[in-house]
């Protein structure tokens, strides 16, 4: 009876972190516009998600936060409008793939950490990096691979200034990612810390 219970609550769990992804997106929640790249904050809730439910949780949230992500493309997001104009379906797979990435590995990251790291301080906090750092690389990975060479994005190419791969990833993602991962650190350690704690005890 206990483990039904504990599987109802994290069913309701991943259905409330799915509602606040969705309404993160169509809500300055969740994104700060630059004159650059957006500055993604829903990273957080797909880390915290990944931390308190798992890998496999991790994975789902990472494919809403995904296709949400696509569906900036189409007018709410001046990189995406560009990118989906070039190839729609490649820009599928960079809005979807990083983020499914993204989610599972960090699950797997605090998996692993908590074993050795028993009080958890250090697991929550180097997991929250690591959502955000690797939503960075593997979206920046991914854009670069399949546009970076294509005629259409030449002009995001000359807006950051660059005339290098590196040089791009630097100049394009630089300032997103240490926002995001300082963000993430804050509120992603304080939020799974306290959600993990909860979920802890009713199991228990």
């Amino acid at each position: 009876m206990k483990t039904t219970n504990f599987g109802t609550v994290k069913m309701v769990q991943l259905a409330l972190f799915t509602a606040i992804i969705i309404l993160m997106t169509f809500t300055p929640l969740g994104y700060i516009k630059t004159l650059g790249f957006e500055i993604t904050l829903i990273v957080i809730p797909v880390t915290v998600g990944a931390i308190v439910l798992g890998p496999v949780s991790g994975a789902i949230l990472g494919v809403v936060f995904g296709v949400t992500s696509f569906i900036q493309c189409f007018g709410m997001s001046s990189l995406g409008v560009i990118i989906l104009a070039i190839n729609p379906v490649t820009t599928f797979i960079v809005c979807l793939v990083p983020r499914v990435l993204m989610g599972w590995l960090t699950g797997l990251i605090f998996q692993r950490l908590k074993k050795v790291d028993k009080k958890k301080y250090m697991s929550y906090a180097v997991t929250s990096i690591s959502g955000a750092l690797l939503n960075t690389v593997f979206f920046m990975t991914l854009l670069i691979i399949f546009f970076y060479h294509t005629e259409g994005f030449q002009a995001v190419i000359t807006s950051v200034g660059s005339n290098s791969i590196i040089g791009f990833f630097i100049a394009a993602a630089g300032l997103n990612a240490i926002v995001e991962a300082i963000v993430c650190l804050i509120v992603g350690t304080a939020v799974s810390k306290a959600l993990d704690v909860y979920v802890k005890r009713y199991a228990a």
